[in-house]
């Protein structure tokens, strides 16, 4: 754990008690402050108090005694409007924050020799793969490396820092909107693309907030930055103006006079006097297709920007195992591929696998998000049929109409079964994709719960049928 600097003797109300708001509850305590913690769900309210943390009911609590309020990153900041809590606070004075802000202020407080590497990773899609592969790359080298924030642990929750560490931490909008002391050593924006727009009154609200991972880096620092759609390309003039900072454009589409980019699955390194080839990403299992270049652009270039060198980089990718959950294969069934992609919660996500494979048995749906499957149509020539799950189901049914044929399945269970039966028919090499363009919350409770429903419904597809069995 972290010890939480800067609010020793003061009391910090924390909302929100999931992982986030737990682990900075226990983390502020370490570092000297006291808390008032409060939850609208009484399970959770019962769990902190059972790990002996201060519940106070914040809607009832005297507000000018706060120093601060710790707000969890899914509770609205701003749109679709305040929360009362936010409310609250800013009748009283109180600055908001998150858990990357405590992270950061106590990063900054620490005398320079004990202050660690900070490599902050952002983006629409790619941020998950991006860390664990710079996480990767860095611990394969030698380097006591840390990973967590928006992945696996919450960044408080990490070992405590020291000169000699490297901490690789996914940040998502909703994080980066109560952060604004991290000055990371290499921040890296991916890419940007139309999500959580209700959440941030919009896109440029939106971008915006991801534009914040760049807010304080100055000369010495490293600026990674993919310029594959319109905003990057924007983000990336506006801040070389500026010359603060080393800027590197990544890119999984063009070659660059200068940057990283990659080009039918070979990564050049375009940062020096010319381009170099430094990895064959074709041969990288675990890095398919052009949106995981880009992945591996990032990732090159965050190495190199904290020391590493061109040879540790290069062998760090082809190494990497990969990630649950992203293009992962989970099971094969005679000549059927299972891949697990639930990750893909909106629909620039799933283009990436679609992009992957040349054809599919495409596992589809859930909660659906603004456009739906709109903008995939020019995909759909992919799509062998596709099994239809959950609320965005019927809608998605309409938008493939015409273009390939589909299944209500409802459940991830049935979807699995009946896209093993058709693709086992064919005869040939064939792939059934969970890619599902949606979010998880109408049937699981995120992501990583439906891509393990999946991995399940593989392996109880996968036992052998005895006959006669009773049950």
């Amino acid at each position: 754990m972290i010890p939480v600097r800067g609010f020793e003797g003061k009391t910090v109300a924390v909302f929100g008690l999931a992982r986030t708001g737990l682990t900075a509850a226990h983390a502020l305590v370490a570092g000297g402050a006291s808390v008032a913690v409060w939850d609208e769900r009484p399970a959770a309210r019962a769990q902190a108090q059972a790990e002996g943390l201060n519940v106070v009911d914040l809607s009832a609590a005297d507000w000018s005694g706060f120093a601060a309020l710790m707000l969890s990153p899914g509770v609205p900041l701003t749109h679709p409007k305040p929360h009362w809590t936010v409310e609250r606070a800013r009748e009283a004075g109180v600055e908001i924050l998150g858990d990357i802000e405590l992270f950061a202020r106590t990063v900054n407080a620490a005398p320079e020799h004990k202050r660690p590497k900070v490599i902050a990773v952002t983006g629409t899609n790619g941020k998950s793969t991006t860390t664990a592969l710079i996480g990767h790359i860095c611990a394969a080298a030698g380097r006591d490396t840390r990973v967590g924030g928006n992945i696996g642990f919450g960044v408080l929750g990490l070992e405590d820092m020291h000169g000699g560490a490297v901490y690789v931490l996914e940040m998502s909008s909703y994080q980066l909107d109560l952060t604004s002391s991290l000055k990371p050593d290499v921040a890296i924006l991916l890419n940007l693309s139309p999500d959580h727009l209700d959440r941030h009154g919009g896109m440029e609200g939106y971008v915006t907030a991801k534009r914040r991972i760049l807010l304080n880096q100055g000369k010495g620092d490293t600026a990674v930055i993919g310029v594959d759609d319109p905003w990057g390309q924007r983000i990336c003039t506006e801040i070389t103006a500026a010359n603060r900072r080393t800027i590197v454009p990544i890119s999984a589409s063009k070659a660059m006079g200068r940057g990283v980019y990659a080009l039918q699955g070979l990564l050049y390194d375009a940062t020096g006097e010319r381009a170099v080839e430094v990895a064959d990403l074709l041969q990288a299992r675990s890095l398919p297709g052009r949106h995981n270049w880009q992945n591996a652009a990032a990732a090159y270039a965050a190495a190199r920007g904290i020391g590493l060198s061109a040879e540790e980089a290069g062998e760090g990718l082809m190494s990497f195992p990969g990630l649950a959950h992203r293009m992962e294969t989970v099971g094969q069934i005679g000549r059927v591929r299972f891949v697990n992609d639930s990750k893909a919660t909106n629909a620039d996500a799933a283009r990436q696998a679609l992009s992957s494979y040349p054809k599919v048995f495409w596992i589809a749906g859930g909660q659906p998000k603004s456009g739906g499957i709109d903008d995939l149509v020019d995909l759909f020539p992919r799509v062998e049929k596709a099994y239809l799950i959950g609320e965005a189901a019927q809608a998605f049914a309409r938008t493939l109409e015409g273009h390939a044929p589909t299944v209500q399945c409802g459940t991830i269970e049935v979807a699995a079964e009946r896209a093993l039966a058709d693709a086992a028919a064919t005869g040939e090499d064939a792939v059934v994709l969970l890619s599902p363009a949606c979010a998880s919350f109408d049937q699981f409770a995120d992501f990583e719960a439906r891509g393990e429903a999946f991995r399940a419904a593989v392996a109880a597809l996968a036992q052998p049928k005895v006959k006669g069995a009773r049950a």
